[in-house]
């Protein structure tokens, strides 16, 4: 084809696709004044109360699923299937397009109609489902069965795919599109120029979803079965936190009803992390996942004081989880008397035998605490009930029930022998205690530590009490013995390999019944209890069957930034894959400097004069004064848990910056670093990995040894890319 004709073929294909966006765009736009419209009448239809502020909720959250965002794409690729040349192949025209667009497509549960059923057709995909007027698809939802080819064709297998179109956005301009002609052996992979470019395009403010760049191997991570529990070892830039984001929205498109009622849980490391993810899954339409840190979701006392880190230590070993258990089985005792309940004229009365037989039979049976109490109640009152139907010829009535529950007789028959007990009772009385902490710690705790363990002065009652971190974790496995904590469908936790086994167990008793994403880095622990084997930490969490995967290979860290960090691997004692990029662009420079400060400034101007996010990673304590330094200068900062600000420059403390990303990051000295913390090597690995285009490193004192053997790099223009 002449070079014209070329041009002028590809100027009416980019004219045709940016009439499609504006088709779709107000077919959206039509979808959200429909359901608007309904949401506003509602309660006019509605038959009753409850009913309406059902129909309420159910349209508030369609309104909200809808929202459009002028500056996101709405579709980010297109597949053309291939015409059947088979003749027994039912001819595409003559489907039921309603069928094939609404059932099969949209609204299938398994991995998705063969090819055949599409033969012909053009669908693009994106972030929703959007159809027209009349119910025809104008988007895909990126989770429909079909779209899956859009991830996993290859020119080795097309899935029935001639053509796979990738779209080039501009600020939610079309702008370009590539294609790749499969059904020739065409394939772009990672040469993609637009793939590249959504990869690499700077960023400023909280994550955005990928769904327009998952690889092959993150899709099948993403589609795994709501059953199926998955542990994701994940080098970083190797994007394992996506992975779970997006596994929730393909979890909750497959299975809506069910995980509505269920829920979906993620839970991160702390609310910086939880800020930088919260837009990800709105932007799928997804506004009703529940996101907290694991601190957020144990809250049940207000934490106000700080232990020594031996004591923390000791109260997340997974020993103290037996410890519990044996102080809330001390509670029960045993029955020394019988009952006698004057009941009117009549007198009831139970014989010891039966009682000890009633609770025998409850104790055995395994139930919380708080349930195993009413258990006995409620046989006590059977009791009394036999007889009185036995002398009354007649059946007590409710009112008669309640009361015998609560009669004198009855209720300290169960003060004696199944007291009442609240988890910050118990953790404030095993703490007090030495003698009860003794019995329930023998053979378990050494005198060593149970004497770390009890509390020099002790708060008269546990509502005084002044309680720490590590005492919340205890008071939530003692509420797991205690009474029961409603559960999740599914559960995504991040940045899992700092969870001790004490939370590991907080979270598994909130998955008890449902499945697990778990995504992490072993090499990036940096808690004094962080996990160094993957299977201790799934048996934890209750889930010790579930397949642990590993992702070896980055978009978004350069290699230079890869390879420099992973010098520091054989001193994190981990077995792990080292990380591989796939990215040769980006830039290292790493510079010993006589005066941090004023090179910190001059290499935060130096980096604003390119597109992006600059982190400036520093030890806590230094902070401040950084941000006070760059303020004199002119340039204005934010905090981490600020993800929102309009500034581009961050100033952020390396105990924070874990799963966070900046385009350019300016590390301050590295061997600060180290000393602020036992496992400061750790924290290092971590803050080295979190540039995805450029990253700088200023040390006055030498580098820690693992990396002495790095390249002396200058300030370059080729090391600033």
């Amino acid at each position: 084809m002449p070079a014209l004709d070329l041009d002028t073929h590809l100027d009416t294909d980019l004219s045709a696709e940016r009439a499609h966006l504006a088709t779709s765009r107000a077919a959206l736009r039509r979808m959200r004044e429909r359901a608007e419209d309904l949401f506003a009448t509602g309660d006019q239809v509605a038959g009753d109360a409850y009913a309406a502020e059902t129909l309420g909720r159910t349209l508030a959250r369609r309104v909200a699923e809808l929202a459009d965002d002028p500056t996101t794409p709405l579709f980010f690729g297109r597949l053309d299937f291939a015409e059947s040349t088979d003749p027994d192949t039912t001819d595409p025209a003559t489907t039921d397009r309603d069928t094939v667009a609404g059932r099969t497509i949209d609204e299938g549960s398994g991995a998705g109609a063969s090819s055949s059923d599409h033969d012909g057709r053009r669908y693009h995909v994106g972030r929703r489902h959007v159809a027209d007027e009349r119910g025809e698809p104008l988007v895909l939802d990126w989770r429909a069965p079909v779209s899956r080819s859009f991830y996993q064709a290859s020119a080795r297998d097309p899935q029935g795919v001639a053509v796979r179109r990738r779209f080039g956005f501009s600020n939610g301009v079309l702008t370009s599109f590539e294609d790749e002609h499969l059904n020739r052996g065409e394939e772009l992979g990672t040469t993609s120029r637009i793939l590249a470019a959504e990869i690499e395009r700077p960023r400023v403010g909280p994550m955005r979803d990928i769904v327009a760049t998952i690889q092959p191997e993150q899709d099948e991570l993403v589609r795994a079965d709501l059953s199926e529990s998955i542990c994701v070892q994940g080098a970083p830039g190797t994007g394992k936190t996506a992975v779970g984001l997006h596994r929730a929205a393909y979890l909750l498109y497959l299975h809506r009803e069910r995980l509505r009622r269920a829920g979906v849980l993620i839970v991160g490391p702390n609310r910086a992390f939880m800020s930088y993810i919260a837009a990800v899954l709105p932007a799928l339409g997804e506004v009703e996942v529940e996101q907290a840190t694991v601190e957020e979701l144990i809250s049940r006392v207000p934490v106000r004081a700080v232990e020594a880190s031996a004591v923390a230590v000791l109260k997340h070993d997974v020993r103290m989880a037996r410890v519990l258990q044996r102080a809330v089985q001390a509670q029960i005792g045993t029955p020394t008397d019988s009952i006698t309940v004057s009941d009117g004229s009549f007198r009831w009365r139970i014989g010891l035998e039966p009682l000890h037989r009633i609770v025998e039979e409850t104790r055995g049976e395994g139930l919380p605490y708080a349930t195993g109490r009413e258990r006995v109640r409620a046989r006590v009152v059977s009791l009394l009930q036999r007889q009185a139907e036995a002398r009354r010829a007649e059946s007590p009535s409710d009112a008669w029930l309640r009361r015998m529950g609560r009669c004198r007789p009855v209720v300290d028959f169960l003060d004696a022998v199944w007291p009442a007990l609240t988890p910050e009772g118990l953790v404030h009385g095993l703490l007090s205690d030495p003698d009860r902490l003794a019995v329930a710690a023998d053979g378990l705790l050494s005198d060593t530590e149970q004497a770390l363990l009890i509390w020099a002065k002790p708060a008269r009652t546990a509502k005084a009490t002044r309680w720490t971190a590590a005492d919340a974790v205890l008071i939530d496995e003692a509420t797991g013995l205690v009474e029961r904590i409603s559960g999740f469908g599914h559960v995504v936790v991040d940045e899992a390999q700092d969870l001790s086994p004490m939370q590991c167990r907080a979270i598994a008793r909130r998955s008890e019944h449902g499945s697990v994403t778990l995504l992490g880095d072993l090499a990036q622990g940096t808690a004094p209890w962080a996990a160094t084997d993957w299977r201790e930490s799934l048996a934890h969490l209750g889930k010790p069957d579930a397949v642990v995967v590993p992702l070896t290979v980055g978009f978004r860290v350069p290699a230079a930034v890869v390879a420099f960090a992973n010098l520091l691997l054989p001193a994190l004692a981990v077995d792990v894959p080292p990380a591989e990029s796939l990215r040769h662009d980006g830039g290292l420079d790493v510079r010993t400097v006589s005066d941090l400060t004023s090179a910190t400034v001059a290499e935060v101007r130096a980096a604003l004069a390119h597109d992006g996010s600059v982190g400036v990673i520093v030890t806590d304590d230094a902070v401040d004064g950084l941000r006070a330094a760059l303020a004199a200068a002119g340039v204005a900062t934010a905090t981490a848990d600020d993800v929102a600000a309009a500034e581009r420059v961050t100033v952020v403390p390396a105990t924070l910056v874990k799963g966070l990303e900046y385009d350019h990051v300016v590390v301050v000295e590295p061997a600060a670093i180290v000393a602020a913390e036992p496992r400061g090597l750790h924290r290092l690995y971590v803050v080295l990995t979190r540039a995805v285009s450029r990253l700088a490193v200023l040390h006055h004192e030498p580098l820690p040894a693992p990396l002495l053997t790095a390249p002396r790099l200058t300030a370059s223009a080729s090391a600033l890319g």
